[in-house]
């Protein structure tokens, strides 16, 4: 599967270097991954839900991206520049968010996505970020791979690591959520 088949929002970021280094991230990833393009539309989003979640991995992650780019639109919009988000560092922080996952599954015998002792011993945010130099990703997209989840609560965020943290976990924490009652 060619990778804007499965990311059309590729498009979106203007830079045709950074669009690049994107892709290839995603590429790298894939060819790493035990999972192919087209699993990732089939699997749950998160491993915490089971497995009869209808949200999939792919509409997570492209619902966090359009989320996002709603928000970095509506902030330069609204905030006279006082917060000036760069929409294609933050379109570009958001597609790769996650793309350190697909080193973290692994298939069991009946072909089911579960969590393989790589993902065990290294989240995504570190996985991501290490793919995403591989392939010459700047820093300050790196950043918001690496700040995305739990572990940029130690660090100082960037405006756009924000909009990306933020579009993620409203859109996940309900879901965790559930798993409370």
């Amino acid at each position: 599967m060619d990778i804007n088949e499965l990311w059309s929002e590729l498009a979106w970021i203007k830079d045709v270097n950074l669009r690049a280094k994107v892709t290839k991230t995603w590429e790298l990833a894939l060819k790493r991954s035990v999972l192919t393009g087209e699993e990732l539309q089939k699997i749950p989003f998160t491993l915490l839900c089971g497995p009869d979640l209808k949200v999939t991995f792919m509409d997570h992650k492209r619902s966090v991206v359009h989320i996002a780019k709603a928000a970095g639109e509506k902030v330069n919009e609204f905030y006279h520049g006082e917060l000036p988000v760069d929409m294609d560092v933050l379109i570009a922080g958001a597609i790769l968010a996650d793309v350190g996952k697909l080193l973290e599954y692994i298939l069991d015998e009946n072909g089911k996505a579960i969590q393989g002792a790589y993902g065990k011993y290294l989240r995504h945010p570190f996985s991501g970020v290490s793919i995403a130099e591989e392939c010459g990703v700047p820093a300050e997209v790196c950043h918001i791979i690496a700040t995305h989840a739990g572990e940029g609560n130690m660090v100082k965020r960037t405006t756009e690591a924000y909009i990306v943290h933020h579009a993620d976990f409203m859109t996940f924490l309900p879901f965790k959520e559930r798993l409370k009652v």
